[in-house]
């Protein structure tokens, strides 16, 4: 396996709950995809907060990690987080995401995607490490 990129985040959970307040339905729908979106919203309070936080962290995370930031057609929404039935926490790319994804890999190799998230209020964190592995 070999290490192609990685990008980390720090979010302040307090100014995404600021921008949930302000915004509402509009950030929620440019920014989340309906997963993620679903999987906060069972949740209330400052778990319902965290959940989001996380997840922007885990998008500003991965798109420094493909080296495009939220530029050249890369958008929030097109870097979905999801859950494996074990509950481990994984990247879902589309779009631009997912071409500059493709981009990244050698010829022969398919990419992995690595995501670690946790928050400790106020803040929320994510790391991501891009591989590639021997197809």
């Amino acid at each position: 396996m070999t290490l192609l990129a990685t990008g980390v985040d720090l979010c302040d959970m307090r100014r995404i709950e600021r921008t949930i307040a302000r915004f509402g339905e509009r950030f929620l729908d440019r920014v989340f995809t309906p997963y993620e979106r679903a999987k906060a919203e069972r949740r209330v309070g400052a778990a319902r907060i965290g959940t989001y936080a996380k997840r922007w962290a885990a998008k500003e995370a991965c798109a420094k990690a493909l080296g495009t930031g939220f530029a050249h057609g890369v958008a929030q929404s097109q870097i979905g987080v999801e859950n494996l039935p074990s509950g481990q926490p994984v990247l879902v790319l589309s779009g631009a995401a997912a071409q500059r994804l493709a981009e990244l890999v050698p010829a022969g190799y398919e990419p992995e995607l690595m995501l670690s998230m946790t928050d400790e209020p106020p803040y929320a964190f994510a790391q991501v490490f891009i591989s590639a592995r021997a197809g």
